[in-house]
C-alpha cells in the first residue's frame, strides 16, 4: 500500500514525449497548474524539482506574474510589524 499523495501517472504520445525532456515537461505542467491556480507557488516549484527563487525565475522568462493579492500584503504587513516589534 502506497501512503501519502497518490501517483499518477500521464500517458503521451512518443511524437511528444520525443520533443520534450522530462524536465520541461514537468516545468510546463507545474506552470500551467500555477496559472490555473491549482498549486501554491511552493506546491508547484516542488513538481518541477525547483526552489522556489528558481521557479520564480522560470515564471519572469514566461511573463507569468506571481500570484500576490491584497490578502497576502495585509498578511506580509503583519508580519512586517511584529518583527519590528521585536
Amino acid at each position: 500500500m502506497i501512503y501519502g499523495s497518490p501517483i499518477v501517472q500521464i500517458e503521451l504520445p512518443d511524437s511528444i514525449i520525443g520533443k520534450m525532456e522530462t524536465e520541461d515537461l514537468l516545468r510546463d505542467l507545474a506552470v500551467g497548474m500555477y496559472v490555473a491556480r491549482h498549486l501554491t507557488l511552493g506546491q508547484a516549484a516542488k513538481l518541477a524539482s525547483l526552489s522556489q527563487g528558481e521557479f520564480q525565475k522560470v515564471l519572469g522568462r514566461r511573463e507569468v506574474s506571481t500570484h500576490y493579492d491584497l490578502d497576502d500584503l495585509a498578511h506580509d504587513l503583519q508580519a512586517s510589524a511584529q518583527l519590528s516589534r521585536g
